[in-house]
Order: C-alpha cells, then sequence, then structure tokens
C-alpha cells in the first residue's frame, strides 16, 4: 500500500501558495481528487509545523515559509511519524528454517535503508519553488501539444 500523504501535501501548498485568494480545505479537496476531512488532516499536521496557517475568523490557508526556502524534506517531517524518511517496509513472517528466510532481514533492512538515504538528501535538496517550476514547464509543455 502506497503512502499518498506527501504529494497531496505538496499539490495542497502549490495550491495554497499560487491561489490569489486563501483557499478553504473543501476548495483543496476537489483539487486532490479527495474529501476535505483528508484534506483537514493533513492542513492540521501542517499548520503544527508552522508551514501553513489560516486566519481567525476567515476561511482558508496561507503559506508561512516562502516556497524557495520549504524542502520537501520539511514537508515530509511535518506529515510523517517518522524522523528518517521510510519508503519500505519488510514482510513479516520470513521461514527461519529456510536459508532465504533466515537471512532476508538484515540485507533488505541495509539495503532498503541506503535507498532511503539517497531519497532523503533529494527531499532535503528540492523545495516547494522548485516544484513550482516544474508544475509551470509541464503546464506550457502540455499546452504546445
Amino acid at each position: 500500500m502506497t503512502d499518498t500523504r506527501l504529494s497531496s501535501a505538496i499539490h495542497m501548498l502549490i495550491l495554497i501558495s499560487e491561489a490569489e485568494t486563501p483557499m478553504t480545505s473543501e476548495e483543496i479537496a476537489t483539487s486532490v481528487g479527495t474529501n476535505a476531512s483528508y484534506i483537514r488532516k493533513i492542513t492540521g499536521l501542517l499548520k503544527k509545523k508552522g508551514i501553513i496557517d489560516s486566519h481567525q475568523g476567515s476561511r482558508g490557508f496561507h503559506l508561512l515559509i516562502r516556497p524557495e526556502d520549504l524542502t520537501l524534506y520539511e514537508v515530509y517531517r511535518a506529515i510523517s511519524d517518522s524522523e528518517t524518511v521510510h519508503v519500505f517496509n519488510l514482510h513479516q513472517n520470513p521461514n527461519d528454517q529456510c536459508i532465504v528466510g533466515k537471512h532476508i532481514r538484515p540485507v533488505l533492512t541495509e539495503v532498503f535503508r541506503g535507498i532511503e538515504e539517497k531519497a532523503e538528501q533529494e527531499l532535503k535538496q528540492t523545495t516547494l519553488r522548485d516544484c513550482m517550476s516544474k508544475m509551470k514547464q509541464e503546464i506550457e509543455r502540455s499546452s504546445k501539444q
């Protein structure tokens, strides 16, 4: 099962950053393709970490961190329970009577952690502004077709 919180959060943050007026969770949910309660769950996590805020007495959200200063790693940390990037899980019950089953967990733990460390570095080097720039390039590319 794949976790979509990070892609949903990035989608939301681009919307919030680019919107001319503050967007509500219902409006964001329509764009993300989910329900408003899921969006409120993610916005709550982002608010808790000081990435977004909402104005008291008015609807909608705004960024507290400039897109060029907000890394995807910070977004990941805001919505994740993990201190480090965690992408892969190991199967739970390998058979210790099998030579592969007996040794697979430490092997895969090492391999997966190496991959996750590389992913973490990429997230630390990529900003929300980078995603916004790629979005604009994609919009231009698709409009030419």
